[in-house]
């Protein structure tokens, strides 16, 4: 009889390159491989920890001299929607949701193209083809599902978000829309309907990526109530979003030696049948 002894996960770190959100700034990123049957076990503790999931990997910044990125997420109990974020639900209820396995399409990647063509040309997504948007969509060795938004009346494919459901959450890992209904506030409304979508199912938080302060990229994210920001190690209720400054930040972070060791991983086991 074959035993299979568990192997704990190994990090690296990227070659820095220039930060997308804050200029003049070089950023860096820590990350390990997501895959086998322990999966599922550790996207669900590393997301907890500040990390996101691109495809089969799982990442956290880990800037030499900037910790600005912080990790978001909304608590569904605290959210109360503002009359913006009302009117905006008002705005989009011709919008019908669908909810399906993460398979791409020919129509989901013309919205996409659309969308960076429109919103991202000059991003580090503007040449992706649709073999690796395919490869976005469909690389997920985790539980994941595509939601889908269409017009009621025109059947017109509106905003796509590609969403990981956690123990604790549901975790939205890329979202775009249609650029042609800026009054429509398509991408708040994809984060209030995801809110629903975690109270419906019990879930008790709403995960969006990093929120970064001083980056108009990313100012959206302190507007909704109930925002959670992970620093230090833990989840902490955010403050007043005009206390933070990139520049508060410590300017040097811990070696990589140091927050890998500090990094808790769960029993990766393989669980006995």
């Amino acid at each position: 009889m074959r035993h299979t002894l568990p192997i704990a996960p190994q990090f690296y770190v990227t070659a820095p390159q220039p930060c997308p959100y804050l200029d003049g700034r070089m950023e860096r990123k820590l990350f390990t491989a997501l895959q086998g049957d322990s999966a599922t076990k550790l996207n669900n503790s590393l997301s907890g920890q500040g990390f996101r999931r691109s495809q089969n990997v799982l990442y956290r910044p880990s800037c030499t001299d900037c910790a600005a990125c912080l990790s978001a997420r909304i608590n569904v109990a605290d959210f109360t929607p503002s009359k913006s974020q009302k009117r905006t639900i008002k705005r989009n209820a011709g919008l019908t949701r669908r909810a399906t396995s993460p398979w791409a399409t020919e129509e989901q990647y013309d919205l996409f193209r659309t969308y960076l063509d429109s919103r991202h040309a000059d991003g580090g997504m503007a040449d992706m083809d649709v073999f690796e948007f395919a490869a976005m969509i469909e690389e997920t060795p985790i539980r994941s599902r595509v939601i889908e938004y269409t017009d009621t009346q025109t059947r017109e494919l509106i905003g796509v978000c590609l969403t990981d459901v956690l123990d604790d959450g549901v975790s939205m890992v890329y979202s775009f829309y249609s650029p042609d209904r800026p009054r429509d506030g398509l991408g708040n409304y994809i984060i209030l309907d995801h809110i629903e979508i975690a109270r419906a199912a019990g879930l008790p938080y709403v995960y969006l990526g990093y929120w970064v302060p001083g980056s108009p990229k990313m100012g959206y994210k302190a507007k909704f109530s109930g925002l959670e920001v992970y620093m230090g190690g833990a989840w902490q209720k955010m403050r007043n979003p005009d206390d933070f400054e990139p520049e508060q930040h410590p300017l040097n972070t811990d070696p990589i030696a140091e927050q890998v060791a500090n990094i808790a991983l769960p029993d990766l086991s393989p669980t006995k049948g």
